[in-house]
């Protein structure tokens, strides 16, 4: 039985330049037999314009631990759903896998621990001729890794937001508030 019960991180990545390729994941990871295990199997079902699917790395090839994947965004197009479900997914997998392999998910445990990441893809990804897909599964990897270290060490602490409250702002509040 694991000791991680419910833990949650979020990480983001920027695109390269010219691209809408930022990655955004928002992760929960704990047991299965939690609230995290018993979130993932509520799941199961679909929701119009938010896809749920089970991170594969590709054909046959489901992680451990067991992740569901969600979408931020609505969805609309075919495209998009071929990005999200390819390399979004892909890049997630690989992330979920590397995680395992270097330590930071306990590999004695992969059974035993469920995941949900939510997914940002940016809309404009599914419109843009340009579209660097290399970028798109850089910025989702290292995020994705990012989210679950982050997760798995509660980051960030209480001590480090209470420090940095008056110097870290969200970027949306530029020129609203001021410190």
């Amino acid at each position: 039985m694991t000791d991680i019960w419910f833990k949650a991180g979020e990480a983001t990545v920027l695109a390269a330049e010219g691209q809408a390729t930022d990655a955004m994941p928002e992760v929960l990871i704990g047991s299965v037999r939690g609230p995290v295990g018993q979130a993932v199997a509520s799941m199961m079902g679909q929701v119009q314009g938010h896809t749920r699917m089970f991170v594969v790395r590709d054909l046959n090839q489901l992680v451990r631990p067991l992740t569901m994947m969600t979408t931020k965004a609505t969805i609309h197009t075919a495209e998009y759903v071929d990005l999200l479900g390819g390399v979004v997914q892909a890049a997630m997998g690989d992330a979920i896998i590397d995680c395992v392999s270097e330590g930071i998910l306990p590999k004695d445990e992969v059974d035993e621990l469920a995941m949900i990441i939510m997914v940002w893809l940016d809309p404009r990804c599914a419109e843009d001729p340009d579209l660097d897909k290399a970028d798109l599964y850089r910025t989702n990897y290292e995020a994705t890794k990012l989210a679950i270290s982050r997760a798995i060490k509660g980051e960030p602490s209480i001590d480090e937001l209470i420090a940095n409250r008056k110097s870290v702002k969200h970027y949306a509040l530029e020129g609203v508030i001021d410190y």
